[in-house]
């Protein structure tokens, strides 16, 4: 038996990596499986160059000496059927009958029996709103066994899903499950290799970051970890009803740890599979992770968000002080690498997590 999968993705601008993305996915293994793409009021058109891939007018190049080119390439059949809805119709179920009269339409080389949904939230929701479009029109639905989220930014080995997908049958739906990632631009280094959180100085770390995988001992035996990167990640429609969705009001960057605080305190299991596996252009969306303001804001304002709303009082000092002395030390060298707004972002992320305010960086 193979129960269905919600495959979710998010875009925002930056739809070429959606479809290599989406190259990736349709060629993998897992018998039943739908994806559903959002996008998140992209200002550059991303949605109408979305259909057109789909409807086989547009198609991606990857480069020959790419050695992940195999995993996106060459492009499946189209055209690919798909669906469109606003964020209103998604949230209502979509249309039930198209989409059942397009299954017929899916032609061979595509592993997925059900059209692709396109689904326009009409505004930047941020990555938990985003998601969260897309859970709640397959919860409306109800045909599905787990959902799993799936940066857009990423490409997956053909087995990854039925990977994850096998190891909750076999591990139950108590549990979300996470995957192995490593850097698309180094494709043999690691990215995540399972996640620890520290409540105690309210920091979460990737596990064997930067490390080479043939480095790594015991390399593909499955474990129970305390926080699992929302990059990759099957969360069965049991946790999606007894935990909640993703938490909106982190706009981005947290709230997967907090869903996994969520988990961890509320007696789940987190596993990580790392024989799932898949390359991340990491930062793509945001343009280089901590090294840009806007990351900058939103990564500080986040964890002080998550420190101040879920850590008991003597952790939340504890971490607090724990973080301004350690961006007090990586200040420094921002500093002397002229990076004077990264500082005044930082503490402007600070003071609105305090306060929960969500505007922007300047």
């Amino acid at each position: 038996m193979n129960p269905k999968v919600y495959i979710i993705t998010l875009n925002y601008k930056n739809w070429y990596d959606t479809i290599e993305c989406l190259e990736s996915v349709l060629r993998n293994d897992y018998p039943n499986y739908q994806v559903i793409v959002i996008d998140n009021n992209s200002p550059n058109n991303s949605m109408e160059y979305l259909k057109a891939w789909a409807e086989g007018k547009i198609d991606i190049w990857v480069d020959p000496r790419n050695p992940l080119r195999n995993l996106s390439y060459p492009p499946i059949p189209k055209p690919v059927p798909y669906v469109y809805y606003t964020r209103e119709e998604a949230e209502k179920g979509g249309n039930l009958d198209l989409e059942r009269k397009l299954e017929s339409e899916v032609p061979e080389g595509i592993t997925s029996k059900y059209p692709l949904v396109f689904i326009q939230s009409g505004s930047n929701l941020g990555f938990a709103g985003g998601n969260n479009v897309g859970i709640r029109y397959a919860l409306e639905k109800n045909d599905f066994d787990s959902v799993i989220l799936l940066n857009n930014d990423a490409v997956i080995k053909r087995d990854a899903i039925s990977i994850l997908a096998s190891a909750r049958l076999k591990l139950g739906e108590k549990a979300i499950y996470g995957g192995r990632i490593y850097y698309y631009s180094e494709p043999d280094r690691i990215w995540y290799d399972g996640g620890k959180f520290n409540e105690w100085i309210g920091r979460s770390v990737h596990l064997n970051m930067v490390k080479v995988r043939y480095a790594i001992k015991n390399n593909y035996y499955i474990k129970e970890i305390n926080f699992v990167t929302f990059c990759y990640v099957l969360i069965p429609k049991f946790i999606l009803e007894n935990i909640g969705l993703l938490n909106e009001t982190y706009f981005m960057y947290a709230e997967d740890l907090e869903y996994s605080y969520k988990l961890w305190k509320s007696g789940y299991k987190i596993f990580y599979l790392p024989n799932s596996e898949l390359w991340h252009k990491v930062s793509a969306t945001t343009g280089s992770g901590l090294f840009n303001d806007f990351s900058a804001y939103w990564m500080m304002r986040s964890k002080i968000k998550f420190i101040t709303s879920n850590l008991s009082f003597f952790k939340k000092v504890i971490s607090i002080v724990f973080l301004l002395i350690f961006n007090m030390i990586r200040s420094i060298s921002f500093y002397f690498k002229g990076g004077n707004c990264l500082i005044k972002s930082q503490l402007k992320g600070f003071i609105d997590g305090i306060y929960a305010k969500s505007n922007p960086p300047c």
